[in-house]
């Protein structure tokens, strides 16, 4: 049985202040009412990040909100998760953070075809405040430009 889900979590502020220049899919390892309660929307991504602790990947900082109708079995709200990827790619992903001092930055977090949380990490490097500047004004002008489309 597969299911179409809607349920899309993204964090605005991983494109504003980094550079992102690859992607990655991780699975989460999540307890019974975590699942439920990201079914629910009911997740933030705002200033979190990843580290990898004994060459394990970790979310910080993730605020998944307890799940209304768990009991005493509810989760801590904003507790480590550890991210779900191969040998291969974690190998990858220390390497290029170790090496360059780039950064490993949770994108969005959705739920597949199969019903599994998975969360898009992007390898991401910090952008100057030229940078952040120059985005905003190709907003700017891509929203203007469709603007005048309209019209």
């Amino acid at each position: 049985m597969t299911r179409k889900s809607n349920i899309v979590i993204k964090n605005k502020r991983a494109t504003f202040d980094y550079e992102i220049l690859d992607r990655y899919v991780a699975g989460i390892q999540l307890f019974g009412t975590e699942i439920k309660s990201i079914r629910d929307g009911k997740v933030s991504l705002a200033e979190t990040y990843c580290t990898f602790i004994k060459e394990e990947l970790w979310v910080k900082n993730m605020n998944i909100a307890t799940y209304f109708f768990g009991t005493y079995n509810n989760h801590e709200p904003r507790r480590d998760r550890k991210l779900l990827l191969n040998k291969k790619e974690l190998k990858k992903l220390i390497r290029a953070t170790r090496e360059t001092g780039n950064t490993i930055v949770p994108v969005k977090m959705f739920i597949n075809d199969r019903g599994l949380a998975k969360m898009e990490i992007g390898l991401a490097r910090g952008k100057k405040m030229y940078d952040k500047r120059q985005t905003l004004k190709e907003k700017d002008d891509k929203r203007e430009m469709e603007r005048m489309m309209k019209h």
